[in-house]
């Protein structure tokens, strides 16, 4: 993992920039990809190791929370919900949902402003 440097002073979590970083990774891990049980592990250790150091490479002061669900597609669907307490105005989450015709991805970031 590479040592974190701030660039800049920016104030608020840009879920944008996480978001297009996050759906590139997917794309990079599962495209192409028909769901494969035996694969699962891996893809989502890629996604996520990935994912989380594209947003440190940023140089943002966050500390970042990545999770990755992979699942079979199926007439059942797939739901996920979550909740955090915290600063509004320094905190965030973005979530990627990705999907092809065999499988579902669902991506969390969640960033925690770290105070110097």
């Amino acid at each position: 993992m590479e040592e974190y440097h701030r660039h800049c002073d920016e104030v608020g979590f840009n879920a944008e920039e996480a978001h297009n970083i996050v759906k590139e990774c997917i794309d990079g891990v599962l495209g192409g990809e028909d769901y494969n049980q035996n694969n699962i592990n891996q893809w989502t250790a890629s996604i996520v190791e990935q994912s989380l150091a594209h947003l440190v490479k940023l140089g943002k002061a966050y500390k970042y929370i990545v999770t990755c669900a992979v699942v079979q597609r199926s007439a059942y669907g797939f739901h996920t919900a979550s909740s955090c307490f915290w600063d509004v105005t320094s905190d965030g989450t973005c979530t990627v949902r990705w999907e092809n015709r065999t499988m579902n991805c669902i991506v969390n970031v969640f960033a925690i402003a770290i105070v110097l």
